[in-house]
């Protein structure tokens, strides 16, 4: 096949994990006829390819109570929940920071495919973006390769959700990148997998005669605070598949993990705790998310990424060894579910018109041209460790009475480009403020979707409409997506 043209649309969307399938969804809801390319054959990324992460659906809500993550994410989740593949918000009591509702991962992958059809989106699946289509610093479109051959294909605004920031370098923008001598390692990738075949009732019993050790500070303080705030409701219950509800079991088998990484029995890179997956007819699945995971890997470096593919397994291998031989209810516990590829935590940051800064998270901060919310533990980092948490020397950021803080338009234009925005885990923030969690890359993929669809719409660029972006905020309220009126 010649190098020809695919096609021709108004917003080209690189990527269709979670920041693509809600930009691609919402450009396309905003009257933009678009397009979606993806290198594998399923669409989710992190939440069905490499996930999902123990945070996909949480964080929902602030300190105060407050829902501040709605949009593309409630949407998906209301669908799954009408169907039973979804965990319900938690009742209003408990509705704060570090709070879970888990949803089947297969069942999402299936719905966003019954999403990109009912909007209208063309899909390209098995097709890489390799290069982009440029004007002097304007992106024109893209270079695709597929089992066809070579094709381009024009747009007018570009929107990058390769999750590391592909397009964006191939256009010539800035970036920022962790070094291997930088004092806090770059965060480990990590290998997901599941269980089934679990005693609950076993795993509780455990838990309600340790609950006290788990309440002990870890090396972030998160997970015991968590488990601090539930600590009556956890000694209440009376069935295992009840343990859902906190989210994560990582304090309760900490000491298990240190003897068997002091026994020689268990590598030193992750522990054997784990959070949960709803499976259909109430059965609840064990979801080890940092338990396989590879100190220190550039994934940009492919040598690299496949060592990690490689050594990730290896240490999966030897935690399904030891879970079934030490972990209680795990005896006749059985792997029913292994992803394909590493989820990658941590690569380039794009540098965008604002870079968000850890002081904005701590403070607060409300943006002129918000498009979105976060109560995310910025300040926190991921270890290759039996820790797996940490913090940066500043800690976490705690936003003043129970609010959150705003995620700007700007981080999403890159710089000295024109006619590409960024989205998901890449957007320019610094690394103590690193928004690389699930719900944060659908809130930014949708803005992103959104915003390119006004642009070819009012015949803008990206960074044109930074003047006002309040055809871009009433849109997304129209969405779903809450700007206003929380903490």
């Amino acid at each position: 096949m010649n190098n020809n043209v695919y096609g021709s649309f108004d917003v080209v969307v690189c990527g269709g994990g979670t920041s693509g399938v809600a930009a691609a969804i919402s450009a396309a809801r905003a009257g933009a006829k678009t397009i979606l390319v993806e290198r594998l054959g399923a669409l989710g990324g992190q939440m069905t390819v490499s996930g999902p992460p123990g945070f996909a659906y949480a964080n929902i809500f602030n300190d105060s109570g407050q829902q501040v993550i709605n949009g593309f994410l409630g949407e998906t989740h209301a669908r799954l929940l009408a169907d039973g593949h979804a965990m319900p918000f938690p009742p209003p009591e408990e509705r704060r920071r570090n709070t879970y509702a888990f949803v089947d991962p297969d069942w999402w992958g299936y719905l966003v495919f019954d999403m990109v059809k009912e909007n209208g989106v063309r899909l390209l699946l098995h097709t890489l973006v390799v290069d982009v289509v440029k004007e002097g610093n304007k992106v024109c479109g893209v270079v695709v390769e597929h089992t066809g051959g070579r094709q381009t294909i024009s747009g007018k605004v570009v929107i990058d959700c390769t999750g590391e920031g592909d397009i964006a370098l191939r256009a010539g923008a800035p970036f920022e990148k962790v070094g291997k001598d930088d004092p806090y390692p770059i965060e480990p990738p990590s290998t997901a997998f599941a269980m089934d075949g679990i005693d609950w009732d076993a795993v509780l019993k455990y838990v309600q005669e340790n609950i006290e050790a788990a309440q002990k500070n870890d090396a972030s303080g998160l997970y015991a605070d968590s488990i601090l705030k539930l600590h009556s409701r956890i000694l209440a219950m009376k069935s295992g598949r009840e343990l859902i509800a906190v989210g994560h079991t990582h304090n309760f088998f900490d000491a298990i993990t240190r003897k068997l990484i002091a026994s020689g029995e268990y590598h030193p890179f992750g522990d054997i705790g784990f959070f949960f997956t709803p499976r259909d007819g109430g059965v609840i699945q064990a979801q080890f998310q940092h338990s396989a995971q590879v100190p220190n890997c550039d994934c940009t470096d492919i040598d690299e990424l496949t060592a990690g593919e490689v050594e990730a397994r290896r240490q999966a291998v030897i935690t399904l060894k030891v879970v079934r031989k030490y972990l209680p209810g795990f005896q006749n516990a059985y792997l029913t579910r292994s992803c394909t590829e590493l989820r990658i935590r941590e690569t380039r940051r794009i540098l965008g018109d604002y870079q968000l800064e850890w002081n904005d998270a701590n403070s607060g901060r409300k943006f002129p041209d918000v498009i979105g919310k976060s109560v995310m533990t910025m300040g926190a980092r991921h270890l290759a460790s039996a820790d797996t948490l940490g913090t940066y020397s500043h800690g976490v950021a705690n936003p003043p009475n129970g609010g959150s803080f705003d995620i700007p338009y700007r981080v999403l234009v890159p710089r000295d480009v024109e006619q590409l925005l960024v989205a998901g885990k890449m957007i320019s923030a610094q690394r103590d403020c690193y928004l690389r969690f699930l719900p944060e890359t659908i809130e930014t993929g949708q803005a992103a979707g959104v915003a390119a669809a006004i642009c070819v719409k009012r015949g803008l660029s990206p960074r044109e409409l930074e003047k006002d972006v309040s055809e871009l905020q009433a849109t997304l309220q129209t969405q779903g997506v809450i700007l206003f009126g929380t903490n």
